[in-house]
């Protein structure tokens, strides 16, 4: 007889009571009896059964032990992956097709352009905004394009950060500046508006915090004397248009990289006038 059957005859017999036909109907000395005798009986087993472990393999001999204790050791050992923290991404512009393709929408376009990098659809309503959840690489994001017009975004972006609990660490807010060059980037840790209302807005918004990263694309100044406000609603040419396109290109590569790796080494790939090849 091998060793598994000895251990399920023996564990068999070991658990038969005795059997009686109304146990009601015991006396209060017959209460007694059969306790002393239950008691006997969990003894006799524990003897018999620990004496029987002697005879078995190691492996046999640990699959005594509970299920509960299993299941907690295999818990330890394998960690739970640390949740990684939502970005909300935000681009700047007009809603409508009147101000489509103007340099006041470059944030918007370069939003698009990360949408489409990341498969992400942007296309939800929500908080006076078109909005949009996924991925970038294994960093959960919401993208949002305020369409309260550039000089009430804050309304958006402000009740977006409030019912979400963003911290404001992880906000970017992409937004055209005046005084950069055309087709430059620049990525800022903080820093106050700079003239530009959208970025006034959300800082009234954020009750006067400015420590949230941004991303500026430059669109130059006007020409002559011409005034700013028709100049940032001005379309781009098609040589402005091309060179514009390389710089969403840099820009989904800068926020991929602030993303995974951190504000500072995506700060020294988009703030430098280098290829990405020739840094480090």
């Amino acid at each position: 007889m091998n060793v598994a059957a000895i251990v399920s005859t023996t564990a068999a017999a070991s658990l038969r009571l005795p059997y009686h036909r109304n146990p009601h109907r015991y006396s209060r000395f017959g209460f007694v009896f059969w306790s002393s005798y239950y008691s006997c009986w969990k003894r006799k087993r524990r003897i018999s059964m620990s004496g029987i472990s002697n005879f078995l393999p190691p492996s046999a001999a640990i699959s005594t032990y509970s299920s509960d204790a299993t299941t907690e050791m295999e818990s330890q050992a394998v960690p739970k992956p640390k949740q990684q923290q939502q970005w909300l991404i935000v681009g700047l512009g007009n809603p409508g097709r009147k101000y489509q393709g103007t340099r006041h929408n470059v944030g918007f376009e370069m939003l698009d352009a990360i949408a489409e990098a990341n498969g992400i659809s942007v296309s939800s309503v929500s908080f006076k905004a078109l909005v949009g959840k996924g991925f970038i690489e294994n960093v959960p994001v919401m993208l949002a394009k305020p369409q309260t017009f550039m000089n009430s975004s804050g309304e958006s972006v402000g009740a977006i950060v409030s019912y979400y609990k963003i911290p404001l660490k992880q906000v970017l807010v992409i937004f055209d500046d005046l005084d950069l060059p055309f087709a430059k980037l620049r990525l800022l840790p903080k820093g106050g508006h700079g003239g530009q209302n959208g970025m006034r807005s959300i800082i009234d918004h954020f009750k006067g915090s400015r420590d949230f990263s941004r991303l500026r694309i430059g669109i130059g100044r006007p020409p002559g004397k011409m005034d700013p406000v028709n100049f940032v609603l001005r379309p781009f040419n098609k040589q402005e248009r091309e060179e514009l396109d390389f710089t969403f290109e840099r820009g989904v590569e800068a926020v991929r990289i602030l993303l995974l790796e951190g504000f500072n080494k995506a700060a020294t790939y988009v703030n430098s006038d280098k290829p990405v090849e020739q840094l480090g």
